[in-house]
């Protein structure tokens, strides 16, 4: 466990430098693609990137990585007011990824089904996503006022799940990327095969 969490094998140089990447890549891909939701809010791609911190990254990189990241997408695209939930509901989304395609992967432990256990937990944490919004809005709008944004965001979930799986899916046909990121193989992986990175 504690290679999967430490990026055994980086220093701690890298280590903020792959986090800070992927907090970049996920501000971009916040920024690049934005349509207004009915509410307020918007539609984004950010989420692919938070799915691949969580799933390249671990537990606590690709959190912070998430959570910096699509919370500066939201201070530069003006959405201010959702820059503090979007930091704390994207890294909640990127803990229950990663954790959660861990627990998966205990499960199905085959090599040719390694997708469905990141389908399942982007599942679970793309319905954090949903959950989180939808409460910090009924809060701001009411629920009648807060639940058109369900669909779009439900909508900027489905997108993001399978960008993200297919994404991860090519990269982890890649040899040096996979050994590269240790998260990425797994807990089971990790564990079983003893790879050194």
């Amino acid at each position: 466990m504690h290679k999967l969490i430490s990026l055994k094998g980086m220093s701690i140089a890298k280590r903020l430098t792959f986090t800070a990447l992927f907090a970049a890549l996920c501000c971009v891909a916040t920024v690049i693609i934005t349509i207004p939701l009915p509410a307020s809010g918007y539609f984004n791609t950010g989420d692919v990137f938070v799915l691949l911190s969580a799933w390249c990254l671990g537990p606590i990189y690709g959190v912070i990585a998430a959570a910096v990241g699509s919370a500066l997408g939201d201070l530069f695209l003006g959405y201010a007011l959702y820059a503090p939930v979007t930091f704390f509901v994207k890294g909640l989304v990127a803990l229950i990824a990663c954790l959660s395609c861990w627990f998966f992967k205990t499960l199905i432990k085959k090599q040719r089904l390694d997708f469905l256990p990141r389908i399942l937990s982007a599942l679970l944490g793309e319905l954090i996503m949903i959950i989180g919004y939808f409460c910090f809005e009924c809060v701001l709008y009411g629920v009648f006022g807060a639940l058109p944004n369900v669909v779009g965001n439900a909508l900027q979930a489905a997108c993001c799940i399978t960008c993200a799986v297919l994404l991860v899916s090519a990269l982890y046909s890649i040899k040096t990327v996979r050994n590269f990121f240790p998260p990425l193989k797994g807990f089971v992986a990790t564990k079983t095969n003893k790879e050194t990175v």
